[in-house]
Protein backbone atom coordinates (compact mmCIF):
# COMPACT_ATOMS: atom_id res chain seq x y z
CA UNK A 1 0.00 0.00 0.00
CA UNK A 2 1.50 3.81 -1.20
CA UNK A 3 2.15 5.76 2.19
CA UNK A 4 3.16 9.27 2.20
CA UNK A 5 7.28 9.97 2.93
CA UNK A 6 8.60 13.02 4.51
CA UNK A 7 8.56 15.16 1.52
CA UNK A 8 7.03 18.62 0.22
CA UNK A 9 3.65 18.62 0.21
CA UNK A 10 4.26 19.71 -3.62
CA UNK A 11 6.24 16.83 -4.05
CA UNK A 12 3.74 14.38 -2.44
CA UNK A 13 0.98 15.39 -4.88
CA UNK A 14 2.93 14.07 -7.71
CA UNK A 15 4.30 10.91 -5.78
CA UNK A 16 1.14 10.27 -5.35
CA UNK A 17 -0.49 10.72 -9.27
CA UNK A 18 1.92 8.75 -10.54
CA UNK A 19 1.30 5.96 -8.09
CA UNK A 20 -2.22 6.34 -8.70
CA UNK A 21 -1.61 5.46 -12.31
CA UNK A 22 0.99 2.76 -11.97
CA UNK A 23 -2.06 1.01 -10.23
CA UNK A 24 -4.25 1.73 -13.14
CA UNK A 25 -1.56 0.17 -15.58
CA UNK A 26 -1.82 -2.59 -13.31
CA UNK A 27 -4.91 -3.09 -13.18
CA UNK A 28 -4.98 -2.82 -17.26
CA UNK A 29 -2.77 -5.41 -17.93
CA UNK A 30 -4.19 -7.96 -15.21
CA UNK A 31 -7.47 -7.59 -17.45
CA UNK A 32 -5.96 -7.92 -20.43
CA UNK A 33 -3.99 -10.96 -19.53
CA UNK A 34 -7.10 -12.58 -17.74
CA UNK A 35 -9.24 -12.67 -21.23
CA UNK A 36 -5.75 -13.62 -23.18
CA UNK A 37 -5.29 -17.07 -21.23
CA UNK A 38 -9.25 -17.24 -19.41
CA UNK A 39 -7.16 -19.38 -16.84
CA UNK A 40 -7.54 -18.65 -12.97
CA UNK A 41 -9.83 -15.84 -13.58
CA UNK A 42 -11.53 -15.68 -10.01
CA UNK A 43 -7.53 -15.16 -8.92
CA UNK A 44 -7.52 -12.76 -11.51
CA UNK A 45 -10.11 -10.62 -10.49
CA UNK A 46 -9.64 -10.68 -7.02
CA UNK A 47 -6.13 -9.34 -7.80
CA UNK A 48 -7.82 -6.47 -10.08
CA UNK A 49 -10.45 -5.28 -7.01
CA UNK A 50 -6.97 -5.32 -4.65
CA UNK A 51 -5.91 -2.80 -7.00
CA UNK A 52 -9.47 -0.84 -7.27
CA UNK A 53 -8.69 -0.85 -3.04
CA UNK A 54 -5.42 0.45 -3.47
CA UNK A 55 -6.42 3.11 -5.49
CA UNK A 56 -8.99 4.40 -3.34
CA UNK A 57 -6.41 4.81 -0.79
CA UNK A 58 -4.49 7.12 -2.80
CA UNK A 59 -7.48 8.84 -3.77
CA UNK A 60 -8.22 8.79 -0.17
CA UNK A 61 -4.57 10.36 0.22
CA UNK A 62 -5.03 12.98 -2.42
CA UNK A 63 -7.62 14.57 -1.34
CA UNK A 64 -6.63 14.71 2.35
CA UNK A 65 -3.41 16.15 1.35
CA UNK A 66 -5.38 18.94 -0.32
CA UNK A 67 -7.20 19.98 2.12
CA UNK A 68 -4.52 20.32 4.67
CA UNK A 69 -1.97 21.58 2.19
CA UNK A 70 -2.03 25.87 2.03
CA UNK A 71 -0.53 26.06 -1.47
CA UNK A 72 -1.36 22.98 -4.47
CA UNK A 73 0.77 22.59 -7.36
CA UNK A 74 -2.18 23.17 -9.68
CA UNK A 75 -5.72 24.35 -8.69
CA UNK A 76 -7.74 22.39 -6.01
CA UNK A 77 -10.72 21.81 -8.40
CA UNK A 78 -8.26 20.05 -10.95
CA UNK A 79 -6.19 18.20 -8.72
CA UNK A 80 -10.08 16.32 -7.46
CA UNK A 81 -10.96 16.58 -10.77
CA UNK A 82 -7.99 14.24 -11.81
CA UNK A 83 -7.88 12.12 -8.66
CA UNK A 84 -11.58 11.26 -9.31
CA UNK A 85 -11.06 10.52 -12.91
CA UNK A 86 -8.29 8.32 -12.30
CA UNK A 87 -10.77 6.22 -9.55
CA UNK A 88 -13.47 6.02 -11.92
CA UNK A 89 -10.54 4.60 -14.96
CA UNK A 90 -9.97 1.37 -12.48
CA UNK A 91 -13.46 1.35 -11.08
CA UNK A 92 -14.82 0.81 -14.24
CA UNK A 93 -11.79 -1.74 -15.15
CA UNK A 94 -12.92 -3.59 -12.05
CA UNK A 95 -16.53 -3.56 -12.81
CA UNK A 96 -15.74 -5.38 -16.57
CA UNK A 97 -13.96 -7.69 -14.65
CA UNK A 98 -15.80 -8.98 -11.85
CA UNK A 99 -19.30 -8.70 -14.49
CA UNK A 100 -17.36 -11.54 -16.77
CA UNK A 101 -16.85 -13.69 -13.56
CA UNK A 102 -20.75 -13.36 -12.36
CA UNK A 103 -22.11 -13.66 -15.49
CA UNK A 104 -20.40 -16.78 -15.53
CA UNK A 105 -18.59 -16.25 -19.28
CA UNK A 106 -17.07 -19.18 -20.80
CA UNK A 107 -14.60 -17.27 -22.91
CA UNK A 108 -14.23 -14.16 -24.11
CA UNK A 109 -14.57 -12.43 -27.56
CA UNK A 110 -11.80 -10.99 -29.76
CA UNK A 111 -13.82 -7.51 -29.44
CA UNK A 112 -13.31 -7.58 -25.11
CA UNK A 113 -9.51 -8.39 -25.92
CA UNK A 114 -9.23 -5.65 -28.27
CA UNK A 115 -11.21 -3.20 -25.93
CA UNK A 116 -9.07 -4.34 -23.02
CA UNK A 117 -5.96 -3.87 -25.31
CA UNK A 118 -6.61 0.12 -26.02
CA UNK A 119 -7.31 0.06 -22.37
CA UNK A 120 -3.36 -0.68 -21.55
CA UNK A 121 -2.38 1.34 -24.32
CA UNK A 122 -4.67 4.31 -22.93
CA UNK A 123 -3.62 3.44 -19.25
CA UNK A 124 0.15 3.77 -20.14
CA UNK A 125 -0.48 6.98 -21.88
CA UNK A 126 -2.01 8.79 -18.69
CA UNK A 127 1.06 6.78 -16.68
CA UNK A 128 3.55 8.45 -19.39
CA UNK A 129 1.96 11.70 -18.27
CA UNK A 130 2.04 11.83 -14.67
CA UNK A 131 6.07 12.62 -14.63
CA UNK A 132 5.73 15.49 -16.69
CA UNK A 133 3.57 17.30 -14.13
CA UNK A 134 6.05 18.19 -11.83
CA UNK A 135 8.00 20.10 -14.16
CA UNK A 136 6.62 23.43 -15.44
CA UNK A 137 8.73 23.00 -18.08
CA UNK A 138 7.68 19.95 -19.26
CA UNK A 139 3.88 20.40 -18.75
CA UNK A 140 3.44 21.53 -22.12
CA UNK A 141 4.35 17.84 -23.41
CA UNK A 142 1.79 16.08 -21.62
CA UNK A 143 0.21 17.46 -24.36
CA UNK A 144 1.11 14.30 -26.49
CA UNK A 145 -0.18 12.10 -24.81
CA UNK A 146 -3.89 13.64 -25.03
CA UNK A 147 -3.47 13.51 -28.08
CA UNK A 148 -2.64 9.89 -28.04
CA UNK A 149 -5.75 9.06 -25.73
CA UNK A 150 -8.34 11.28 -26.99
CA UNK A 151 -7.09 8.50 -30.48
CA UNK A 152 -7.48 5.82 -28.45
CA UNK A 153 -11.12 6.29 -27.08
CA UNK A 154 -12.44 7.15 -30.78
CA UNK A 155 -10.78 3.38 -31.45
CA UNK A 156 -12.54 1.84 -28.85
CA UNK A 157 -15.45 4.01 -29.58
CA UNK A 158 -15.30 2.19 -33.13
CA UNK A 159 -14.34 -1.45 -31.38
CA UNK A 160 -17.59 -1.03 -29.07
CA UNK A 161 -19.66 -0.29 -32.16
CA UNK A 162 -18.63 -3.03 -33.96
CA UNK A 163 -18.83 -5.70 -30.68
CA UNK A 164 -22.52 -4.38 -30.41
CA UNK A 165 -23.61 -5.31 -33.96
CA UNK A 166 -21.88 -8.29 -33.56
CA UNK A 167 -24.20 -9.21 -30.99
CA UNK A 168 -27.00 -8.72 -33.24
CA UNK A 169 -25.73 -10.34 -35.91
CA UNK A 170 -24.64 -13.56 -34.71
CA UNK A 171 -27.77 -15.30 -33.92
CA UNK A 172 -26.31 -14.70 -29.87
CA UNK A 173 -28.46 -16.15 -27.23
CA UNK A 174 -30.86 -12.97 -25.64
CA UNK A 175 -29.24 -13.84 -22.17
CA UNK A 176 -25.54 -13.68 -23.57
CA UNK A 177 -26.34 -10.33 -25.87
CA UNK A 178 -27.46 -8.75 -22.25
CA UNK A 179 -24.32 -10.19 -20.54
CA UNK A 180 -21.78 -8.76 -23.22
CA UNK A 181 -23.39 -5.49 -23.87
CA UNK A 182 -22.90 -4.52 -20.26
CA UNK A 183 -19.54 -5.89 -20.03
CA UNK A 184 -18.47 -4.32 -23.46
CA UNK A 185 -19.96 -0.56 -22.05
CA UNK A 186 -17.98 -0.67 -18.76
CA UNK A 187 -15.00 -1.64 -20.96
CA UNK A 188 -15.68 1.39 -23.07
CA UNK A 189 -16.40 3.71 -20.02
CA UNK A 190 -13.34 2.77 -18.53
CA UNK A 191 -11.20 4.28 -22.40
CA UNK A 192 -13.63 7.71 -21.57
CA UNK A 193 -12.76 8.12 -18.20
CA UNK A 194 -8.94 7.87 -19.35
CA UNK A 195 -10.52 10.64 -22.05
CA UNK A 196 -12.04 12.73 -18.62
CA UNK A 197 -8.05 12.15 -17.27
CA UNK A 198 -6.68 13.51 -20.43
CA UNK A 199 -8.58 16.45 -20.24
CA UNK A 200 -8.01 17.81 -17.10
CA UNK A 201 -4.25 16.95 -17.80
CA UNK A 202 -4.66 19.20 -21.26
CA UNK A 203 -6.26 22.16 -18.95
CA UNK A 204 -3.36 21.81 -16.29
CA UNK A 205 -0.97 22.08 -18.87
CA UNK A 206 -2.35 24.94 -20.83
CA UNK A 207 -3.10 26.74 -17.30
CA UNK A 208 0.13 26.15 -16.02
CA UNK A 209 2.94 25.13 -18.92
Amino acid sequence: MFRFSFMPHEEKFFELFEAGSRNIVKAAHMLKEMLDKWEDVEKKVSEISELEHEGDTIIHQIMELSHRTFVTPFDREDIALLAHSLDDVIDFIQAAAEGMLMYKISQPTEKARQLAETIVQSAEEIEKAMPKLRHRARLKLVLEQCVEINRLENTADDIYRSAIAELFCDSMPILEVVKWREIYEQMESATDRCEDVSDVLEGVALKHG
